[in-house]
């Protein structure tokens, strides 16, 4: 009995990181010239999903970047409105809606389809 306790907990530890992997997974933010900009200065505070499902109007994208600054994100000046563009255009009001991967959560459950 105990040859085999010794054998399965070893085991079963080492699969540990991959199963928090694949149930962590955060998707990326579309590729672009602001795209790792924007995921630095949007990801400190928030995962990506919560941009990934906006559609918001350049108007809205501005007042939310700027609103986002005067709470902390570091976003240089001169990069302000190259980064509205890239949000305006990847997330405005005329993209389709983002449907999330359903079949694994941020929390690890399985979801249904």
């Amino acid at each position: 009995m105990w040859h085999k306790f010794l054998t399965i907990v070893p085991v079963s530890l080492l699969l540990i990181p991959c199963l928090w992997t694949q149930s962590t997974h955060i998707p990326e933010l579309p590729s672009g010239p602001m795209q790792a900009k924007a995921t630095t200065a949007c990801t400190e505070c928030h995962e990506t999903r919560i941009i990934l499902q906006q559609r918001l109007s350049k108007a809205a994208w501005t007042k939310e970047v700027d609103k986002m600054v005067k709470w902390g994100a570091v976003v240089d000046p001169q990069d302000r409105d190259t980064l509205i563009d890239y949000l305006s255009a990847n997330f405005g009001v005329d993209q389709k809606e983002y449907v999330a991967d359903r079949s694994t959560s941020a929390s690890g459950k399985r979801g249904t389809k």
